[in-house]
């Protein structure tokens, strides 16, 4: 009797440990595309948070190119997989709004991060940095090595990314104050996030502006291949590229000299944060109004501003001194 007891027990437990009530908050990380370094470093953090929080299934997903429709038709799969929650760095602040909009309405809990969505499509956004402090460190990178006269241009991701326009436009804000007055900008192209298209725009600069000083690259994918594009064109010393990009694809350009300092936030922290957010959202101890205090477990803490927005820390520098040591990690 007492055997047979236990394994009534033993079954009551287990049929308890898989049901819904015991099953893990699934929780999707939406990135602008798959095969990108920044975000494949933003799942690992990612990943970190979920073995941290236990009770949480990290999906991993994104579109082969960087498109709303790609990331719109992601949205509508787990709005049918009923996720937990929703991270998403958008390809279009507008466009994705509608989809997830009715993701929250059938009780998803929508946060954007890294590249930001319309506030009525998500519950908060998790900014890397703040926007006027990445405008500023790109052109003082710039002058640093180039100095304070010269034609600039920018090579930027799509022309949509909400992320990218910002800090352009914060960029030239910067460019417009007395001390970067001899700062020329005279393009700004869209590589779409892709090497091969970023690279031939990179090329295409060189053609179509001979005097061109430097290419400041918002975006990992464009930084790398317009150093890329600097080295195989034999321009290396004539124009500088800077922007934001990865220790581990930027060590070889900084070395080469086509590249003199970048900047970037930690990828893995963010990614990290994002979901430590999510699960604040999951479990009602933040629901997004202004003042929220949401707890980012080893990162710390942020504040909700009126906006739904927070932001993380100022980008670092990575130079000759340093890259090498930081290309182990991300």
């Amino acid at each position: 009797m007492k055997k047979q007891l236990k394994t009534l027990l033993a079954v009551a437990l287990s049929a308890a440990l898989v049901s819904p009530a015991f099953a893990a908050d699934k929780i999707a990380l939406v990135v602008k595309s798959l095969g990108n370094g920044f975000f494949d470093a933003a799942n690992q953090g990612a990943q970190e948070a979920a073995k941290e929080l236990k009770n949480v299934e990290i999906i991993y997903t994104g579109p082969a190119k960087a498109t709303a429709e790609g990331q719109i038709e992601i949205v509508n799969s787990l709005i049918a997989q009923k996720v937990s929650a929703i991270v998403i760095s958008a390809n279009d602040p507008d466009a994705l709004a509608p989809v997830l909009k009715r993701a929250m309405d059938r009780g998803i809990k929508v946060l954007s991060f890294d590249s930001g969505v319309r506030k009525d499509g998500r519950l908060m956004h998790l900014n890397p940095s703040s926007n006027p402090l990445i405008g500023e460190k790109l052109v003082k990178m710039t002058a640093d090595a180039i100095g304070a006269t010269g034609e600039v241009a920018v090579l930027s991701a799509t022309a949509q990314a909400t992320n990218q326009n910002i800090w352009i436009e914060e960029a030239k804000k910067v460019l417009a104050q007395p001390a970067y007055k001899g700062l020329k900008l005279v393009s700004v192209v869209y590589g779409d996030d892709q090497t091969d298209k970023s690279y031939r725009e990179a090329q295409g600069l060189f053609k179509s502006y001979p005097n061109l000083k430097a290419i400041i690259a918002p975006t990992t994918v464009g930084v790398a291949a317009a150093a890329k594009a600097v080295q195989d064109e034999k321009k290396v010393g004539a124009i500088f590229v800077t922007g934001l990009g990865l220790p581990s694809e930027m060590a070889g350009h900084v070395k080469s000299g086509a590249v003199k300092s970048f900047a970037i936030w930690n990828p893995i922290d963010l990614g990290y944060s994002s979901i430590m957010a999510a699960s604040q959202f999951i479990s009602g101890k933040v629901t997004g109004k202004a003042g929220d205090k949401v707890s980012l477990g080893r990162v710390g803490t942020v504040t909700l501003d009126a906006n739904g927005e927070a932001a993380m820390s100022e980008p670092f520098t990575y130079d000759a001194s340093n890259v090498e040591k930081f290309a182990k990690f991300f």
